[in-house]
């Protein structure tokens, strides 16, 4: 509750379209560096603005374009609905953030249950199918950014679930069922 976004973290939020998100959390890859070069092209071909996220997969941060921004940390509660779209690995804390944003997401899954995440998006209708991360390319994820920022009822879907995941009190229904077994 105590974070304040940055003055350039601002003036890039605040200067253009809504960009996209990128980011993998707490995967590693083998190799960092080409992956940020295929990120890097993708948003290019999208013609989109993008916020990068280094997390521990140690995307490079340095000599990007003016249309990326590299993103240390920002709590997801408050970046995601400012975003146009989320593109994460599908953690499933992640996903949950992607979900109660009301934007559209495309998980790139690595492993465990990252794909059970991105199917479970796209079968919600607010998510583009999973683009696993061995299929990454930059041609496949310009295609995916454009899809995801300019597919209104995706947008429409992804608002109304927010709308609804908002209002389902799960916090507390799950305490209630919780006691009302624990009291069987």
């Amino acid at each position: 509750s105590d974070w304040t976004p940055s003055p350039p973290f601002v003036d890039f939020l605040e200067t253009g379209d809504p960009p996209i998100f990128i980011g993998f959390g707490s995967m590693s890859m083998a190799d960092p560096h080409k992956t940020t070069d295929t990120l890097l092209e993708a948003v290019e071909r999208s013609g989109k603005r993008a916020i990068l996220h280094a997390g521990w997969a140690e995307l490079r941060t340095a000599d990007l374009p003016k249309s990326i921004f590299s993103l240390d940390y920002a709590p997801y509660a408050w970046l995601f609905p400012r975003m146009a779209a989320i593109i994460h690995h599908g953690g499933s804390g992640t996903t949950g953030f992607a979900l109660r944003s009301g934007v559209p997401s495309m998980v790139v899954p690595f492993t465990a249950d990252q794909p059970f995440w991105g199917e479970r998006t796209h079968q919600l209708g607010v998510g583009l199918p999973p683009l696993a991360f061995s299929h990454l390319s930059a041609e496949r994820l310009a295609s995916a950014i454009r899809t995801l920022c300019e597919d209104e009822s995706l947008r429409q879907r992804a608002h109304q679930l927010a709308a609804a995941m908002a209002d389902e009190q799960g916090v507390e229904r799950t305490g209630a069922i919780i006691n009302r077994f624990l009291s069987a």
